[in-house]
């Protein structure tokens, strides 16, 4: 389904997932893999699920945001799962060995973080553009 068509069945408010505002999520994932009776690798994951109205703004606005390399790769990168996971894209994954892996998983979250927040900040500049008109 195209993003035109998904915008009339869900209303903007359903589609910032925070009703007046936007609401994303940064995930940080323990996966345990198992294979047959043992575990055999567990690996750290960094993912972001990003709220169907932000992604479809920033997309429509991705020349403004052209020299932000983890937008763009954002963009490029993010498969859309329906209105409840919106727009979702793995930052990080490697295999758990020692705290270090841990510290890199920490530090892609807050890259995470610092992105989606600037996407917010955007979509709420946006908003409030647009409540001015009305």
């Amino acid at each position: 389904m195209n993003a035109k068509r998904r915008n009339q069945q869900y209303s903007k408010a359903d589609r910032l997932w925070g009703g007046d505002g936007p609401y994303s999520e940064a995930h940080l994932i323990v996966e345990t893999r198992i294979l047959d009776d043992r575990v055999s690798r567990i690996f750290i994951v960094v993912e972001v699920s990003i709220n169907p109205y932000t992604y479809e703004c920033i997309r429509a606005h991705r020349t403004l945001f052209k020299s932000d390399e983890m937008i763009q790769q954002l963009l490029d990168h993010s498969e859309y799962r329906g209105q409840p996971d919106g727009y979702v894209s793995m930052a990080f994954i490697d295999e758990y060995r020692d705290s270090e892996v841990m510290e890199m998983a920490q530090e892609a979250i807050g890259r995470c973080k610092d992105t989606i927040i600037k996407m917010h900040k955007f979509v709420m500049q946006q908003l409030n553009k647009e409540r001015a008109k009305n």
